[in-house]
């Protein structure tokens, strides 16, 4: 016989959050905080062992209050477990080094994975896992749920109504995870305004605002200057528009961060119209506003962009082209990065990013001993999901390699784009990832692999292309990648007969197999060749920040 539990309080949270908020009020800190009274806020309204979500994303920081927080008395507040998507500045990283904090769940560590490498190997910070960013926020409404959450905006008004602009980010994600669960939201803003032009965040998501003393920080991580494309770049990016985007009919995709994928965007209005794909290749993206697709979208490639983010100086350009971008009424992107990983998983046909290591299986990642720089959203973008249930050609056209034509389900193309080495002559390839020891320095259950072999699909380098749903055999797999791999020790220990039988069959391909002519790969074919030209192409929209301006 079912009895009811009547013991069990059931609003503990809600009386918790209540004690918090009247343990401010005491103190006279209303819902509008003056900035000089935000680490004395952070120290009443967070207590030790709490959840903290700092709004850390690829480019919006809440940098102030991420800055106040690491100025916390270490005897009053301790023991914090953060949850951020990136690990970008100083501050997100001074909390473990000053025993604010002690645990952190994130996805991305890129500007400070040398620092948190270091803090691994040093037993000062517990990872709890290095999560792909849709993991994350899905746990954000599960078993991460943060008690406190420190959320970044544009603009308030008097009530505290938000405004984001182009950069919501995560924002919407955060904010929704703890209103909804008796947490309180804290949020800086630029301005204080009479009325926002969109209301992004209502009021009542929101406890506390302040008004930070300076705009919050934007890294303008998209943007890649064209001068420094190389020639062996541009090799690589014209292998991918003929023998992958082109015999694919590659429409819906998204193109990870780097030089790499920035080639491609510029060849397209070239040599990607001189192939005739115009209309066939490139039209639906989920992908940040890279300044490098503006001559792409000027050419008519490109008939819609779902960003993650928005980037710096790229406002009056997307507002230009309000056909090609999600944009309100008021002009301004609404980015989205929740629902453009989403899109990024399910909708899109093709993912091509870059990595640190590659395996003999296939197997990458950019988390390596000494630099932990997590993944971001390369293992939603880099993944063939498994629930997807509607086709396409590049769908069914890769499925069928995969299963000699027998399709039940088709498959996400996932691409490496890679040169063999990298910086200081590192091989990319190798026997073993780092991820391996990496595990037991972190104490993890799982090596910390970015992308799983059995995802990818093909893998291109400045020696050719091997496709990997054509292989057969571990062994076929094992030679497809040497094969490509180059003078690395990895491509030395290559089957010479085995390779050859390989590129016979197509599963490797040379660019003379692509009817590539290597001494054509010059910067010649790019469509803006600097900064400078990407501005004219804009017709004077695209503002680059000032790091970028040479001219």
């Amino acid at each position: 016989m079912h009895t009811q539990n009547k013991e069990r309080p059931w609003h503990q949270q809600k009386i918790r959050r209540q004690e918090k908020l009247d343990a401010a009020r005491a103190k006279g800190l209303e819902k509008c905080v003056t900035n000089e009274r935000t680490t004395e806020l952070l120290e009443t309204v967070i207590s030790p062992q709490d959840r903290v979500c700092i709004e850390g994303n690829n480019q919006k920081q809440a940098d102030f209050l991420s800055e106040c927080l690491s100025r916390c008395d270490s005897e009053v507040l301790n023991d914090l477990h953060i949850l951020q998507s990136v690990l970008a500045l100083p501050s997100h990283i001074d909390i473990f080094e000053k025993g604010i904090a002690s645990k952190v769940d994130f996805s991305f560590a890129g500007p400070q994975a040398l620092r948190l490498a270091k803090l691994v190997q040093q037993q000062k910070i517990q990872i709890g896992s290095i999560h792909t960013y849709l993991e994350l926020y899905g746990r954000y409404f599960i078993d991460l749920t943060p008690n406190v959450c420190l959320i970044t905006a544009h603009s308030a008004d008097a009530d505290g109504n938000l405004y984001t602009g182009s950069n919501t980010e995560d924002t919407p994600a955060i904010a929704e995870a703890t209103a909804f669960k008796s947490g309180i939201v804290i949020a800086q803003v630029n301005e204080l305004v009479d009325s926002v032009p969109r209301v992004d965040i209502p009021a009542d998501w929101v406890d506390f605002f302040i008004v930070a003393p300076r705009p919050n920080y934007i890294e303008p991580l998209f943007t890649r200057d064209p001068a420094q494309i190389t020639e062996v770049q541009i090799l690589m990016a014209m292998m991918v528009l003929k023998g992958i985007y082109e015999p694919y009919q590659i429409k819906r995709l998204n193109h990870g961060i780097g030089f790499n994928t920035a080639a491609i965007e510029l060849l397209l209005p070239t040599y990607g119209e001189e192939l005739g794909l115009k209309g066939k290749v490139c039209t639906n993206w989920a992908l940040n506003p890279h300044p490098t697709m503006i001559p792409a979208i000027e050419s008519g490639f490109v008939d819609s962009i779902h960003s993650f983010g928005s980037e710096v100086g790229m406002d009056d350009y997307i507002e230009s082209r309000s056909d090609v971008f999600f944009t309100g009424k008021d002009g301004s992107m609404r980015s989205n990065r929740a629902f453009s990983q989403t899109a990024g998983l399910y909708a899109c046909d093709l993912f091509i990013g870059s990595t640190l290591q590659i395996d003999l299986q296939g197997n990458s990642s950019t988390a390596t001993v000494d630099r932990i720089s997590g993944f971001g959203g390369a293992p939603n973008m880099g993944s063939d999901p498994h629930g997807r249930r509607h086709s396409s050609y590049a769908y069914l056209k890769a499925g069928q390699e995969a299963t000699d034509g027998q399709v039940v389900k088709g498959r996400k193309l996932v691409v490496q784009m890679v040169e063999t080495y990298r910086e200081h002559m590192d091989s990319v390839f190798v026997e073993e990832l780092d991820a391996w020891q990496l595990q037991e320095k972190m104490g993890s259950d799982l090596p910390p692999i970015m992308i799983y072999g059995d995802d990818v699909t093909h893998i291109v380098t400045e020696e050719g292309i091997a496709n990997l749903l054509l292989c057969r055999t571990p062994e076929e797999r094992e030679q497809a990648i040497r094969g490509v791999a180059g003078y690395t020790p990895v491509g030395m220990q290559r089957d010479h007969e085995q390779v050859k039988a390989l590129r016979a069959r197509g599963i490797i391909q040379r660019p003379e197999d692509l009817g590539i002519d290597a001494s054509k790969a010059t910067r010649d074919l790019l469509a803006a060749k600097s900064i400078k030209d990407l501005v004219r192409w804009s017709n004077g929209t695209y503002q680059p920040p000032s790091r970028f301006r040479n001219w």
